[in-house]
């Protein structure tokens, strides 16, 4: 077997576990997992969000950096 195979059933393995132990937890337990879950989530599409906007901002100066030098440039050539 080869390491995607075993990494595969591994992470299978620890999935069938996790599962099992919250089918068998009681229900604040749940409702404590849901919480940790929604709250990372929320996080990750924070982060995301702020990727996003970074990357707009980059994007936005780059573009008024190339507008700056198209406008230098044509004043040269006139």
């Amino acid at each position: 077997m080869g390491n995607k195979t075993k990494g595969l059933l591994a992470l299978l393995g620890i999935g069938a576990i996790a599962f099992w132990k919250y089918k068998n937890s009681t229900p604040e337990e749940q409702q404590a997992v849901k919480d940790k879950i929604n709250t990372a989530k929320d996080n990750l599409n924070k982060w995301g969000n702020d990727v996003k906007s970074k990357a707009n901002d980059v994007a936005s100066q780059v573009q008024n950096k190339v507008d700056e030098a198209k406008t230098k440039a044509e004043d040269s050539l006139n």
